[in-house]
């Protein structure tokens, strides 16, 4: 059962899971859920009617009605889900994997995440225990249900005035494609904007580097004002300056203040983060009147989260951010035109990307460092420990592994769901510290039992 994950169901199809398991999890999933009826969607790999085939079989034959809205960003199916009150979602996707992956995302009532911990570890047991599936007396239906207007309508009441900005646009042959051109028409520079679920010109998965190349290379050339790039499902979005230079995504968590608290709105409201974000995060959004709250990685801890505070938005290093207003999910193409209103906003009066960043940025940042390890707790309790001898600690977190901060400087290390990994990442205000606490885990790492190297 390898496609079971903390947040979803995912793997490589037909060696992680194949369309009898897609057709299981769909005959438990109305049980799981209490739900006569299911809300599907899918992306455009290669597997996902398949996939679709099977998962709606065992969702009829469980006796509950599949409405289908075809081919969907992940965002759109929260959307319909809230909005129409369905009990159950599911999207067939994997996100930002290779195109030999894919998967399910799962949302109870209220678009509420369906993680590990929540209800999938259920279906897992379920499966795996040979629990008897017997057919429902009268089977349920598959209806066609088309909700793309409804919710391109709501994007684009976000919509504004962009006409002096020069935007370059990375859809990654992804899902994005279905609602690009008309939010943002023909005056971006577009790359890789036809729907290929076989990906056939780079991963869409924008972390990593050589995936963002030809959007920087796009920029530098029609000397855009900003570049923007999507991930496959469209839940998450990233940004590279004028300059073609990448911006770490939890930075636009603060630039977003100058959107939410504009002319002293929401004064006193939450941001969320996620415990790897930037301290410069906090720092910034709180001379605004926004208050900080930092909680786990992922959608299926963060939007449960950002619900219970009540939060404004929030967002992850990962590039997804959640809104209040759209039922406390992320959608990408939603965070893209805040952000584009922002730095349209910033160009009318002389500030440029970078430099927008350039105020926000008080750190010195290490970025994700991998160091494998097998006993990752005994190893993140030996680097606590040191430094919680050592230094005065101002602030600490021992959820997703811990986050300590300091007067000058702060780290999380955290372990992988999946593999034999610790992941640490560090922030100081000089290179010269940094360079000197990187140096002292690294030396910590390097003593404990099960290291074998980064």
């Amino acid at each position: 059962m390898g496609a079971f994950h903390a947040y979803d169901i995912r793997g490589i199809y037909n060696v992680d899971f194949d369309c009898d398991f897609a057709y299981k999890v769909g005959f438990f999933l109305p049980e799981l859920l209490n739900a006569d009826k299911v809300l599907v969607g899918r992306d455009v790999r290669v597997s996902s009617d398949e996939i679709f085939q099977y998962l709606a079989e065992g969702i009829t034959d469980a006796g509950a009605d599949v409405y289908n809205i075809g081919l969907a960003t992940t965002p759109l199916v929260y959307f319909a889900t809230s909005k129409h009150d369905f009990p159950a979602s599911v999207q067939i996707t994997a996100s930002h994997n290779p195109r030999e992956y894919n998967g399910m995302k799962v949302s109870r009532a209220k678009t509420i995440p369906v993680g590990l911990d929540t209800g999938l570890s259920t279906i897992k047991e379920w499966i795996e225990n040979g629990k008897p599936m017997v057919k429902s007396v009268k089977k349920g239906v598959i209806r066609d249900f088309d909700v793309k207007q409804e919710y391109l309508a709501f994007l684009k009441s976000y919509k504004s005035d962009i006409s002096n900005l020069n935007v370059g646009m990375d859809i990654s042959n992804g899902m994005a494609a279905l609602f690009v051109k008309d939010l943002f028409g023909e005056q971006p520079h577009y790359l890789f904007d036809e729907l290929d679920g076989t990906f056939p010109n780079h991963e869409a998965n924008p972390l990593v580097a050589k995936n963002i190349v030809d959007l920087q290379n796009l920029v530098k050339e029609k000397k855009c004002d900003i570049g923007v790039i999507f991930d496959g499902d469209a839940d998450r979005v990233m940004f590279v300056d004028e300059k073609a230079h990448f911006i770490s995504p939890d930075l636009m968590i603060a630039l977003m203040g100058h959107y939410f608290f504009k002319d002293g709105r929401n004064k006193g409201a939450i941001v969320l983060q996620d415990i790897r974000s930037s301290k410069s995060v906090g720092e910034y959004l709180s001379r605004m009147g926004g208050k900080m709250a930092t909680w786990r990685v992922g959608r299926a801890f963060a939007a449960p989260k950002l619900s219970e505070l009540g939060g404004l938005y929030g967002g992850e290093l990962a590039g997804h951010y959640y809104f209040r207003d759209f039922f406390y999910s992320d959608s990408g193409l939603l965070a893209s035109l805040i952000i584009l209103d922002i730095v349209a906003d910033f160009k009318r009066k002389g500030i440029t990307v970078s430099q927008a960043i350039d105020a926000i940025t008080k750190y010195r940042s290490s970025g994700e460092i991998n160091f494998k390890i097998e006993q990752k707790k005994e190893a993140m309790d030996a680097v606590r420990d040191y430094f919680s001898s050592t230094e005065n600690v101002t602030a600490f977190y021992d959820f997703d592994g811990y986050r300590m901060e300091f007067p000058t400087w702060w780290f999380n290390i955290r372990p992988s769901n999946t593999e034999p990994y610790l992941r640490f990442i560090c922030e100081a205000q000089t290179d010269e510290e940094l360079a000197v606490k990187v140096a002292k885990v690294k030396e910590i790492l390097s003593s404990c039992p099960g290291k074998s190297g980064e």
